[in-house]
């Protein structure tokens, strides 16, 4: 990881669906981290929506990834860090499995509620069929233009249009 330099973004450390709850366990696993690394976790198992995860999380200074499913959170909204993490994975417009604008509003929405213009807030699409990931990605940061918030890294020219 270090050769990445200031390269190296958040990572991801999805967890199995069947993976239950286990505070001990991902304590244990984020301190296996060198310090300053940005870990963003995201837990498939309702088991680990418990305050002790949380604290755990908030503990090593990594995120509780947001995840979106149907156009719909997966996951609670907490903030346990200074930087946010979202995955949006299937929408439910047309074509499936793309999201709708109002969709992708109130999730611009819900960011700046909960993170500063001077935080990173990482988004990621994971709804790849037909190039779906590709479309609503462009959109999103269109539409965090058009509401004020700044976009540092889209995949090309973020305009006002679209």
């Amino acid at each position: 990881m270090a050769g990445l330099g200031d390269k190296l973004g958040p990572i991801l450390l999805q967890l199995p669906p069947s993976l239950r709850g286990d505070p001990d366990l991902l304590d244990a696993c984020l301190a296996c981290f060198p310090g300053g690394t940005r870990l963003a976790v995201e837990p498939r198992h309702e088991t680990w929506w418990v305050p002790e995860v949380r604290r755990v999380l908030e503990r090593h200074g990594a995120a509780l990834c947001w995840a979106d499913r149907h156009s719909r959170p997966l996951t609670p909204l907490w903030r346990t860090t200074e930087w946010g993490y979202l995955r949006l994975h299937e929408g439910r417009a047309d074509p499936w499995p793309c999201y709708g604008r109002a969709a992708l509003r109130t999730w611009v929405h819900r960011l700046a509620g909960t993170w500063s213009d001077e935080a990173d807030v990482f988004v990621y699409f994971n709804n790849d069929p037909g190039g779906a990931a590709v479309e609503n990605a462009a959109t999103f940061a269109t539409l965090a233009v058009r509401e004020g918030r700044p976009v540092t890294r889209a995949l090309g020219p973020v305009g006002l249009t679209g």
